[in-house]
């Protein structure tokens, strides 16, 4: 099997614009991912995304670098790369949602990258991908598209 990247497109029932702002705004991605984000969504902005109560011991907290903010086409950022470092092609992962107007939906292709880059040995590696691919299908990206449709329906 391949670790390289894990790629997948969705069709969601809103505008590129709504889920430009799902996928890029702090108060939208608590809504889908993490359980608290703070965010300067512009390139080269940083901030962090904590998993669980980020006042208990077993919080996950992740830093992460904006590298492009294109409304309402791409969002991306790095991730997942040591505190003090500055996030770069070896040593964190790069995640990347591009928007397709399709109909009266959007088209997300949806990637994440840099497994192989990080140079972790074959397990961590296999353990790191499947974690993420997981998460990812059975998670976050449903969260995502049942959050933006609720949004557009909003609207």
């Amino acid at each position: 099997m391949e670790y390289g990247s894990i790629e997948r497109e969705i069709r969601i029932e809103a505008t590129p614009e709504v889920v430009y702002e799902v996928v890029s705004k702090p108060e939208h991605l608590r809504e889908w991912w993490p359980d608290e984000a703070e965010l300067e969504p512009v390139p080269g902005g940083t901030g962090t995304i904590t998993f669980g109560d980020p006042s208990a011991p077993d919080a996950k907290a992740e830093s992460l670098t904006v590298v492009e903010a294109d409304p309402p086409r791409r969002f991306s950022f790095r991730w997942v790369y040591d505190d003090g470092e500055t996030a770069g092609p070896a040593n964190s992962l790069l995640v990347t949602f591009d928007l397709i107007p399709s109909g009266t939906g959007t088209l997300l292709r949806f990637s994440e990258s840099g497994f192989r880059e990080r140079g972790w040995e074959a397990a961590v590696l296999e353990e790191a991908y499947r974690d993420h691919a997981k998460s990812w299908d059975h998670h976050f990206l449903p969260r995502l598209v049942a959050y933006a449709a609720r949004m557009e329906s909003a609207r």
